[in-house]
Parts: C-alpha cells; sequence; structure tokens
C-alpha cells in the first residue's frame, strides 16, 4: 500500500512505524503536521491508499480524512479519549493499559476502532512505557487493522468515552511535607519528558525530570544527597533522587540537577548511571544514561570504569546501555549549556573517543554490546567498538550524522565501519538519514545477531552469548585472534591517524565558518517548530522540486 505518515514530529514511535511498515514492503511518505493546508497538499502529491497519524497534537481536517482512510495510534484503551491518555493512566496507577488503532472522525478519538491491545504497566516514566510497551503494542494493532483493510474487513464502533484534556499542574503538584515517595515518583515519572513537574526549590521555580526512589532520610523537602548529578530531596517517608531539572521560563535548558543548584553541604554518594556486575566469566558494565546523551564527565567515568572492569579475572566484559536507550552519542544539552559550544563539544567528541579507543584496544577480554534500547549517531558507532554486537528486537537506529548539520562523526567509524560493512552497505547507512530497524542493521553488518524482543528474555539471551564467548579453549583462540588483527590493523594504520583524520573534519563543524552544526543543535535543543518536511522523508515533494 501507499502509506502517508502524518506526525507533529519524527518522534520515536513514528519512527518505529516507519522502520516496520517498510520492513513490510509498504510505499512510505512522512508529512509533518504544519497546517491543514500543507496535509492537504501532500495527499494530493501522495495519493496515498492510506494515512497513518502515530503522534499529532490536534485533529486531523475533514478535508482529508472524509477524502482518505485515516488511522489514528491513540496510547489508550478503546473508549479513551484525550491527548494525556498516558499521563493520567500513571497517575491514577493503572495497572493495565492499552494502545488502540481508530479510524479519524468528527469528535477526537471518537472514531470506530480497527485494532486494540492491552499491556501491564511498569512503574516507569512516561517516556519509557512510551517506547517500549506503547511502542510494541501499537505496531502489533496497526498491522492488525492494515490487514483487516486490505482483506476488506470493517471496524468496530468505538464504546462511548469522555473526553479529558491535559493534565493540569495543580494535579501533580508534589507537598513534600505530606507526600510519600510513591506519591511523588508517579508524578514526576507521569510529567517526565513533557511538560515535568512544576515545583520550587531553594526559592527558584523549576520543571522535574528523571526520579528514582532514594534510600535516604531527612525532613521532608530538606536537599540530602548529591551523586554528581541529581539530587535527592526528603518527602514525607523518605526521599526520591531528582534527575534532571529546567528552569521556568522560555528557552530554559533540561540539564543534570546539579547544574543549577549548590551542593555544598549535602552528603555524596557515588553516581548510580553507571554499574558493573559479575555473572560468572562475564562483567556486565551498565551505563543507562538519561535519554541516551553522553556527557564529556559520563564518557571519561565509563572509560576509566571499563578499563577498570578490563582488570579483572573475567573473560568478557558486555556493555549495556540502558533499556530505553543504548546511547545517543555526545550530550547536546550540556553542550549547549557550556560557555564555549565549540570548546564543549570538541572535549565530548575526545573523551567518547577516548571510550571507543578503550573498547577496541582492550586486550584482555572479549567485548559483546548487548543493545537493549534505541541508538543514534556516534552511539551507533561506539557499539561497534565491541567485538560482538547483539540488538533487541524492535528497536530502531539512526546510524547518522549529517542530520545534525551535516557532522562529520567520530568514535573511529572510519575503522570500524568498513570492517563490517561493503562499501555501498556504508554509503547507505551514512547517506540515508533514515532510521532502521534491527533486522535491517543484521543485514548491513551493524549487528551480529537480533534477540528476543521481550526485555527479560534479551537480557538472558545476551548473557548466554557472553557466556558463549567466554567458554571453553575456543575463547583463548578467540582472543589471540583478536590481538593478532588489532596488531595487524595497527600496523597498516594507526588508529591514532583515523581519530585525527576525524577529528580534523569535526573540528571544522565545531570551530569553522559553517555555522549548520550550531543550528542544527540548537533547533533540535529547542524542539523548534518545523517549517517543513524533510525532502528525505517526503518523496512526493522531491517529485514537485524535481530533485
Amino acid at each position: 500500500m501507499r502509506i502517508l505518515l502524518l506526525a507533529h514530529s519524527f518522534n520515536s514511535l513514528t519512527q518505529r512505524v516507519w522502520v516496520e511498515l517498510q520492513a513490510l514492503g509498504h510505499e512510505l511518505a512522512l508529512e509533518l503536521d504544519i497546517k491543514d493546508s500543507v496535509t492537504e497538499e501532500a495527499v494530493a502529491l501522495f495519493r496515498p491508499d492510506l494515512i497513518v497519524a502515530p503522534f499529532l497534537k490536534r485533529a486531523i481536517p475533514p478535508s482529508v480524512w472524509q477524502a482518505v482512510r485515516c488511522l489514528v495510534i491513540h496510547p489508550g484503551p478503546m473508549g479513551d479519549r484525550g491527548p494525556a491518555a498516558l499521563d493520567w493512566a500513571i497517575l491514577e496507577g493503572r495497572l493495565e493499559w492499552g494502545v488502540t488503532v481508530l479510524e479519524a472522525a468528527a469528535d477526537f478519538d471518537a472514531g470506530p476502532v480497527w485494532a486494540h491491545r492491552a499491556f501491564q504497566m511498569r512503574a516507569a516514566s512516561k517516556g519509557s512505557l512510551y517506547r517500549r510497551e506503547v511502542s510494541d503494542a501499537a505496531i502489533d494493532a496497526l498491522q492488525e487493522a492494515i490487514a483487516k483493510i486490505e482483506a476488506g474487513e470493517h471496524p468496530m464502533p468505538a464504546p462511548n468515552g469522555a473526553f479529558r484534556s491535559f493534565v493540569p499542574q495543580a494535579l501533580r503538584a508534589i507537598d513534600w511535607r505530606s507526600d510519600k515517595a510513591a506519591d511523588v515518583l508517579c508524578k514526576i515519572r507521569s510529567a517526565d519528558g513533557a511538560p515535568g513537574v512544576r515545583d520550587v526549590i531553594d526559592g527558584r521555580e523549576f520543571y522535574l525530570f528523571d526520579a528514582e526512589s532514594a534510600d535516604l532520610q531527612g525532613p521532608p523537602g530538606a536537599l540530602l544527597a548529591s551523586d554528581g548529578a541529581r539530587l535527592a530531596r526528603a518527602c514525607a517517608d523518605g526521599a526520591v533522587w531528582i534527575g534532571h531539572l529546567r528552569p521556568t521560563g522560555p528557552e530554559q535548558l533540561k540539564l543534570p540537577a546539579t547544574h543549577y543548584l549548590k551542593t555544598e553541604g549535602l552528603a555524596y554518594q557515588a553516581p548510580g548511571d553507571i554499574v558493573y556486575e559479575e555473572q560468572g566469566a562475564v562483567g556486565v558494565l551498565r551505563f543507562p544514561f538519561y535519554n541516551g546523551a553522553m556527557s564529556t564527565s559520563q564518557c571519561l567515568r565509563l572509560r576509566d570504569a571499563f578499563l577498570e572492569a578490563a582488570k579483572r579475572p573475567t573473560r568478557v566484559i558486555m556493555l549495556a546501555g540502558g533499556e530505553d536507550y543504548w546511547s545517543n552519542g555526545i550530550h547536546l544539552g550540556t553542550i549547549e549549556a557550556a560557555k564555549s559550544v565549540s570548546d564543549e563539544s570538541w572535549d565530548n567528541i575526545n573523551a567518547i573517543d577516548d571510550l571507543a579507543e578503550a573498547i577496541i584496544t582492550c586486550g584482555s577480554h572479549l567485548t559483546l554490546a548487548a543493545m537493549a534500547g534505541n541508538a543514534g549517531a556516534g552511539g551507533v558507532f561506539l557499539a561497534l567498538a565491541a567485538d560482538r554486537v547483539v540488538m533487541r528486537g524492535g528497536i530502531v537506529l539512526n546510524p547518522h550524522y549529517k542530520g545534525m548539520g551535516n557532522l562529520y562523526g567520530s568514535e573511529y567509524w572510519t575503522y570500524l565501519l568498513p570492517k563490517r560493512a561493503s562499501k555501498e552497505q556504508a554509503q547507505r547507512i551514512l547517506e540515508a538519514r533514515l532510521p532502521m530497524g534491527a533486522g535491517e542493521a543484521l543485514k548491513l553488518g551493524l549487528a551480529d545477531a537480533v534477540l528476543n524482543k521481550d526485555m527479560a528474555s534479551f537480557w538472558q539471551e545476551a548473557l548466554g552469548c557472553a557466556a558463549a564467548m567466554a567458554a571453553g579453549n575456543g575463547f583463548l583462540e578467540k582472543l589471540a585472534a583478536k590481538r593478532q588483527s588489532r596488531a595487524a590493523d595497527e600496523a597498516a594504520k594507526p588508529l591514532s591517524a583515523y581519530r585525527e583524520e576525524e577529528l580534523e573534519r569535526m573540528r571544522l563543524n565545531f570551530y569553522g565558518f559553517d555555522p549548520s552544526y550550531h543550528v542544527a543543535r540548537y533547533h533540535f535543543i529547542f524542539k523548534s517548530a518545523k517549517s517543513r518536511t524533510p525532502l528525505y522523508l517526503a518523496p512526493h515533494r522531491r517529485a514537485k522540486l524535481g530533485a
């Protein structure tokens, strides 16, 4: 089918829909929902058989849904209506929630239902639930809906349901004297990503994000401890860690909490964003960085943690990023907040290169990158520094740099990518600017295996892969072969030469006359509204322009 995706932005769910429908052989185009006349023009140009709306913030115009069947993916069960379905589900402590694929109609979220899926709620942030349970359920339901349409079936009438608008800040307001830790976590998790929970700390107004339970006690409302990035604040029966803050007002950055608040006089706890554990001959290094962004300090601490893990009497080091994101490369937020964005960009790319180099040159262990979550840009190529890469089915990768103002990229990709992909495959990976799924990544050489989509099963299988790498005399043979290969590569062209060449191009991105990177970073960080759909997503517009 010719399917036009209509979305407010090319967010994680829209990318997942793109990847899954493309894998099924559908002909796709995307139009960003800018205004009705633009959508109408896109329909006239592309002439779709079907329109799918994975993520919208306003209603599809009647001129469109009356002309072409439009399927809306709603992150709520049948009968639920409104733009904040998942927010309400978390706030109300729902144990089960769902996704409904319905047909656009005159009333918001009230059209006939083509398919629906239920899922069990986790104690997690809205963003985490959206990227995992909602995404999986949405794809299953959408595939069923399209199959029914192709078979000539009909939808079922939608059950009656009341429309609920956005959650007011008053319902999420925290009373630190009376609210228990579980209530505070619920409120912040329901607003994580956006809009955050409005609060006052030390006389300053902030939006709160990224909350976790803290095993601490103190006077309710008091700041108790810091781990270098997060702050622990006491509530009625314990405390919570607050990972990120954004001051109120226009163009304010969401940054680690300690960027905005002083930590003098607070207890110090070791950072919890890097965790090492051992399971037999396998050392597991976990780094669930918020949104997959890796600041200069995080990259250097992770490098140091890796080097310490390499001193242990294990055989394999499994690199396990977060379950929502493996890594998205350098931290554009801390870069934007720096006194010199160019200098911080330079420091950050060198720090992630230091980390990649430590993994590439590790001669004491075999390494496995276990990618449970999505990855982008330098995060994808960081994974290639490992000897073996396994991915969870259903993740989405954006293995390209150019969308960020034509960045050249580093992380030794010019060394790592040709070892895994042909010239044609590498060109496709770098130039397409499109998301890809784990299956396509496997075909293109970015992965060695795609494992179970279920998270618990994925970790079990990933650990099994690591244990197999460590098993028997075969390990010694593989380790010897790794050392010999690295020595031969170094003799042919030193690793330092690849880095110097990449960084020379990056220096131009950061310090050169072309401001594209700085402009793109600014618009990305502040989520500037798009004025048009990028041509690589809109073949109908390329045809119009003769491109």
